[in-house]
């Protein structure tokens, strides 16, 4: 019959996530996906100015803002076939890419780290041999010294002293399932700590340039707010310029020299967690960072990904991007068990209980042409090294380079070594996610350099436009807007009648990789993925966190009903 486990909450996400797993054999064999949590915005947007709707969206998250606004104003552009300045479109990218950086480095070090990383093990680690082998794996990294893991493993015994853990206080500490070494877990520590002063750094540029953070204030349908003059102070000049500049080359600096080999040396050390996790394996990415004003020349490019074959997605007015996406309700807590477009869909929420063989939770299931897809960065990455993306193929071969290196450089043995074949099929994996999302990184860096001088280059010959404003037509249109968001494709959904938001749906990363069983069946990716995870003690499931985690789920963004009165709706009981 097998033991079923369940995991409510999980923890370090956004927003409320339950996870049901069933253990046999020290296995899961079945596995089923609940959001838990209430969230609305789809409704109160009906009736509203489409102009006005980036603002409501970004309040779908916390931590997901700028996504939101980037794709609610596509969106609208679209429906109007809308262009926006060069300039509009240069400083959008570059909030983005920072949005984006600071999302991955987060992840990695602040929500994903600990299940690789045993933090009391550090507390035991040699500060001089740690020193040694930070080194070898980061010579240029000037945090790598004697002296400063010295002072963290002091930090860490004295929070373990104190009896106060804090955030660690339920992590699984000497756990099977851990592999590091303490001198290991002694740097990632260090390196954890570090990265809260680059996090800063660049989300000082999505400040800068998008006026607040969380939730901007400089997009507007047709561009941006921000007023392009060298001699005013208060505008976009070369001295904020300047300051963007250098934020992201100090975080280029970090992403390259730390985060990129930390995470390649923690992949050495669990290649066997390139074999778990990859459940679904059709893949789905859309191109991002535009560099003309109608959106139809990327950076970085996008796909379908589906039996190993790539179809690119080409523009913002992609046609089999548009007419292929598709919700389904057949196991979410809303009226019916309908699969419709999403200029169609309806949102009218129907709780019903956790029924694991009827409806169990918020979330919709999305697909594409009818099939389930896997996003995020390892879909983007994969799509963009088959369009033979220039900089993902650096990164990608610079990635496998420094994973298959760091055994013979450090001394550390890995479990085994990857070819490019190997990576590629890595890519989907609990680990491989890790992997691609440094990849993704450090491609993002690039670009956004490169990004950045296209916009000085730019205002340099006398280009200070940054706004076309919108003219709403009578009688009904309808449009799409996509983003390749940190967590994978984003794609907001609006009808428009007569000036006014008719109908609105949001159909996210997470919606796509958490969603529960569709009206076939079918597991969602997240769900799937979990089928065949070893669990050593399913009292501390270790291992299904880890593959739990490596999509980055963000709950917020992926459910749909809320009541704004505050009344309760209904209880979502514990299953036991």
């Amino acid at each position: 019959m097998g033991q079923i486990v369940t995991i409510d909450p999980v923890t370090r996400i956004e927003g409320h996530l339950r996870v049901d797993i069933k253990v046999e054999n020290g296995k899961v064999s079945d596995a089923w996906s609940t959001a838990s949590m209430f969230r609305g915005i789809e409704q109160i947007l009906v009736g509203r100015d489409p102009g006005e709707a980036w603002i409501f969206t970004q309040r779908f998250c916390g931590v997901c803002t700028t996504v939101h606004a980037i794709a609610s104003v596509r969106a609208v552009e679209n429906a109007l076939n809308l262009e926006i300045p060069l300039n509009a479109q240069l400083i959008r990218n570059l909030v983005m890419a920072a949005h984006a950086i600071f999302d991955h480095i987060s992840h990695f070090y602040l929500l994903s780290a600990l299940d690789w990383v045993d933090v009391v093990s550090a507390a035991k680690a040699d500060p001089r041999a740690a020193a040694k082998v930070a080194q070898l794996i980061s010579p240029a990294w000037k945090g790598n010294s004697e002296a400063e893991f010295s002072a963290v493993k002091e930090r860490l015994n004295g929070v373990l002293a104190s009896g106060q853990l804090g955030i660690f206080n339920n992590g699984y500490w000497g756990h099977a399932a851990m592999r590091l070494t303490p001198e290991l877990n002694l740097m990632a520590a260090a390196h954890y700590l570090q990265s809260f002063d680059y996090l800063r750094k660049v989300n000082e540029v999505v400040g800068l340039l998008g006026g607040k953070t969380p939730h901007i204030q400089n997009l507007a349908v047709g561009g941006v707010a921000n007023p392009v003059d060298l001699d005013q102070e208060t505008a976009v000049n070369m001295t904020t310029l300047l300051k963007v500049r250098s934020y992201f080359d100090a975080v280029r600096d970090f992403v390259n020299t730390v985060y990129f080999p930390d995470v390649c040396a923690i992949m050495s050390q669990y290649m066997p967690w390139a074999t778990y996790g990859h459940g679904v394996t059709d893949m789905l990415a859309v191109p991002e960072f535009p560099t003309d004003t109608k959106g139809s020349r990327f950076i970085m490019n996008g796909g379908s990904v589906v039996g190993g074959q790539v179809t690119a997605v080409k523009g913002f007015g992609d046609k089999y991007f548009e007419e292929n996406v598709t919700e389904s309700v057949a196991h979410s807590w809303y009226d019916g068990a309908w699969e419709q477009h999403p200029y169609k869909e309806t949102t009218e929420p129907n709780f019903t209980g956790f029924d694991p063989d009827g409806k169990y939770s918020w979330v919709k299931s999305p697909r594409f042409d009818g099939k389930r897809m896997q996003v995020g960065p390892a879909a983007q990455v994969l799509s963009s090294y088959m369009l033979q993306d220039p900089l993902t193929i650096k990164y990608a071969g610079l990635f496998l380079q420094t994973v298959n290196g760091l055994g013979t450089a450090t001394g550390v043995s890995s479990a085994a070594s990857l070819d490019l074949n190997g990576l590629v099929g890595a890519l989907p994996s609990t680990i491989g996610r890790h992997g691609a999302r440094v990849i993704r990184a450090a491609a993002i860096l690039d670009m956004a350099l490169t990004n950045w001088e296209m916009l000085v280059d730019n205002i340099g010959k006398g280009d200070t436009a940054v706004c076309n404003p919108p003219v709403y037509p009578k009688g009904e249109v309808q449009g799409f807007g996509f983003h390749e968001a940190p967590r994978g494709v984003l794609s907001h959904w609006i009808v428009i009648d007569n000036g006014k938001i008719k109908n609105y749906q949001a159909v996210v990363p997470s919606t796509w990789n958490l969603c529960p069983r569709d009206q076939e069946g079918q597991h969602g990716p997240t769900e799937a993925s979990l089928i065949g995870n070893p669990i050593a003690d399913p009292q501390a499931p270790l291992e299904a966190l880890r593959t739990l985690h490596s999509y980055d789920p963000c709950m917020a963004c992926a459910v749909h009903a809320f009541d704004p009165k505050g009344n309760e709706l209904g209880k979502a009981n514990t299953r036991t």
